[in-house]
C-alpha cells in the first residue's frame, strides 16, 4: 500500500522559513516525479514546485528564490525549504509522486502552513 505522509507545516511570521518533508511507503521516490502542491482558501490548487526523477526542478513564479524542493532517495523522503515566507503562502501543502512506470498517481494529506502579517 502506497502512502504518503507530510510533515512540519505550522504557524510561521512573515519573512520565517519552514522545512517540509513528505515521507514515503509502499513506492520508491526513485521512480516518482515528485511534486508540491499548495491550495489556499477559495483558490485552485496550484503547483508550487516539481522535481522530476532525473532531478530536474521547476517553480512558480511566485515562489522562485525562496522555496527550494528536494529529495533524498536513501531515506525516500522529500522536502520543501521555504524561506522569506509571505501571508500569500498560506496555504495546505501537498506532497505528489507520480509513477514514471505506471502512470499511477499518489497524494499525502496535506499539511497547513500559516503565514502571519
Amino acid at each position: 500500500q502506497v502512502q504518503l505522509v507530510e510533515s512540519g507545516g505550522g504557524m510561521v511570521q512573515t519573512g520565517g522559513s519552514l522545512r517540509l518533508s513528505c515521507a514515503a511507503s509502499g513506492i520508491s521516490f526513485g521512480i516518482c516525479a515528485m511534486n508540491w502542491y499548495r491550495q489556499a482558501p477559495e483558490k485552485q490548487r496550484e503547483l508550487v514546485a516539481s522535481l522530476t526523477e532525473a532531478g530536474s526542478t521547476d517553480y512558480a513564479d511566485s515562489v522562485k528564490g525562496r522555496f527550494t524542493i528536494s529529495r533524498d532517495n536513501a531515506k525516500n523522503m522529500m522536502y520543501l525549504q521555504m524561506n522569506s515566507l509571505k501571508p500569500e503562502d498560506t496555504a495546505v501543502y501537498h506532497c505528489h509522486c507520480q509513477s514514471t512506470y505506471s502512470g499511477r498517481d499518489y497524494w499525502g494529506q496535506g499539511t497547513q502552513v500559516t503565514v502571519s502579517s
